[in-house]
């Protein structure tokens, strides 16, 4: 697969040593089944508008702006040069100022990840000497980006050849554990917990990707074969009914009654779960 195009560019910096950096999402959803609206009758997809909620009428690109509710039905509004002029020097640059133990991040906190790169052949010394210098002390660092307009803290571990970069969520938005489990019995029967941990050794498995696969979107993507599939003529000859008429092969029909019992089934089962 051929890399992506950069989501962000910009510079990496640590004290005075600073290198042009490429960012890129770590994740895609792009093979993901996805559908459009169509209007049954026709076939044609249905497009989406923005209306304006008094007049009725649509609002063009141009004339679309952001606003903030100040009172009810009472906005201030944003021109697209007012949210330029608020922008940060984290637009352009990660800034490393602080960095803490690898093991001391909760995981709940990562949000996002994204491959940080060397952007540039004049800077893949700098950035091989920060992230080498990050791993041998065991440690990520801490900083902070602009991304979609909004400031986000981040954290950047160095992996492999490179770095990753984990957008963290914003503290109000990470809950409290012991909200929920300082409640739970901590008390536990040893003979049961032996029993359990016998069976986790026996499923001990070395972690795969193929662990993370959506069967769901595996048996869409097979029912939208087969539908592809019954759109195309048949090849071999219709059999003839008794009446004389052709008649169609019913096996394309029966492969779809049993692909859409088995999404069916997969939905239930996740429900149930």
């Amino acid at each position: 697969m051929a890399p992506r195009r950069p989501y962000w560019r910009g510079y990496l910096k640590l004290s005075l040593v600073t290198c042009p950096v490429a960012m890129v999402p770590a994740t895609s959803e792009s093979a993901k089944v996805r559908f459009h609206t169509l209007n049954k009758d026709t076939g044609n997809r249905v497009v989406s508008q923005y209306i304006d909620s008094v007049t009725g009428k649509a609002v063009k690109d141009e004339d679309e702006a952001k606003g903030y509710e100040r009172g009810e039905g009472d906005y201030v509004i944003l021109t697209d040069e007012d949210l330029e002029a608020v922008e940060l020097e984290t637009v352009r640059t990660i800034d490393i100022e602080k960095f803490v133990d690898r093991d001391k991040i909760k995981w709940i906190y990562l949000e996002t990840p994204y491959y940080l790169t060397a952007n540039e052949k004049i800077g893949d010394e700098a950035f091989a000497v920060i992230r080498e210098a990050m791993m041998a002390q065991d440690v990520v660092g801490v900083s902070r980006v602009v991304l979609g307009r909004r400031e986000r803290a981040v954290i950047l571990e160095p992996r492999g050849a490179g770095i990753v970069v984990w957008t963290l969520r914003f503290g109000d938005e990470v809950r409290p554990e012991t909200d929920y489990f300082s409640g739970i019995d901590k008390k536990s029967d040893a003979d049961g917990v032996a029993a359990l941990e016998k069976v986790i050794k026996k499923r001990m498995k070395e972690w795969s990707p193929d662990m993370a696969s959506d069967p769901i979107q595996e048996s869409l993507l097979k029912l939208i074969a087969a539908k592809k599939k019954a759109r195309t003529p048949a090849k071999r000859t219709a059999t003839k009914s008794k009446t004389g008429k052709s008649e169609k092969p019913n096996n394309v029909v029966d492969i779809m009654d049993a692909l859409k019992k088995s999404v069916q089934k997969e939905l239930k089962s996740r429900k149930a779960g």
